[in-house]
């Protein structure tokens, strides 16, 4: 008796805990629960499941609709980690500001971002986007070239971006990028940002930006952007990609040199 007393007080607390965090309980279902029971009853990642959706709806050569149908199918149909619509008008707005010739992309996935920037380079400008899963990159590749940028505009790398980075540019012809941008896992943020600068591979003046600081957070990234003396560090406040009510933000960090 009193054990079922005890478990009928909780319920008012649960409810309180299920109606102030239901954004995140719609997150996992989304993001995590539907793609998981989808990849099992088709036998499609959802990656590929997506990129034929794209290929079916989609403009081809025509990068701004190509993003649209993305953004279409995440949605209606699953919940992709792209950077999304609103977070991608702040890309946009820097790489416009900043025009950089050299673009260093960390985290490829399915490509979303990397015709978000592609498309916003400047005449003579040259993008590089790492990709550590294969799977991923392959999806990519296809959605890249889809959106009509071939290999002398953007270079697809596949591999672990720490063994990628110190091959950049002895490798890949990539002496200082102008501009960065991070979506990869979040705990390798500051381990790349750090051998970024040990193979002096940040232009003075460079701009790097990393997505979800907020959520689900880079805390050890952030806490070193802004006290080790290197960078101006600012957090643009938005929300997550597709989920308007879960917060999230873009830091920007502009390179001031070697200290």
């Amino acid at each position: 008796m009193v054990s079922a007393a005890i478990a009928l007080a909780f319920i008012p607390f649960l409810v309180t805990l299920l109606i102030r965090y239901r954004h995140y309980v719609v997150l996992l279902y989304r993001a995590v629960l539907v793609g998981w029971l989808q990849d099992r009853l088709t036998g499609v990642p959802r990656e590929q499941r997506a990129f034929q959706y794209v290929l079916a709806h989609a403009i081809p050569g025509d990068p701004r609709h190509v993003l649209r149908t993305f953004d279409q199918w995440c949605r209606r149909c699953e919940h992709l980690s792209n950077v999304g619509p609103r977070k991608g008008r702040i890309l946009e707005r820097l790489l416009q500001e900043r025009a950089p010739l050299a673009v260093l992309e960390l985290g490829t996935y399915c490509g979303y971002a990397t015709v978000l920037l592609a498309q916003g380079l400047p005449l003579g400008a040259r993008l590089y986007t790492v990709e550590l899963d294969p799977r991923h990159a392959a999806v990519a590749e296809k959605v890249i070239r889809l959106a009509g940028f071939g290999e002398d505009t953007v270079e697809l790398i596949v591999g672990p971006s720490e063994e990628v980075i110190p091959q950049l540019k002895e490798k890949h012809g990539l002496l200082k990028a102008e501009f960065v941008f991070m979506d990869h896992w979040k705990r390798c943020y500051l381990r790349d940002l750090q051998l970024l600068e040990a193979h002096d591979l940040l232009a003075e003046g460079a701009t790097v930006l990393a997505d979800n600081v907020i959520f689900p957070g880079a805390p050890h990234f952030l806490q070193y952007a802004k006290t080790c003396g290197k960078y101006r560090c600012k957090v643009h406040r938005t929300s997550l990609e597709y989920f308007r009510a879960i917060p999230d933000g873009i830091a920007e960090l502009t390179y001031g040199g070697p200290r």
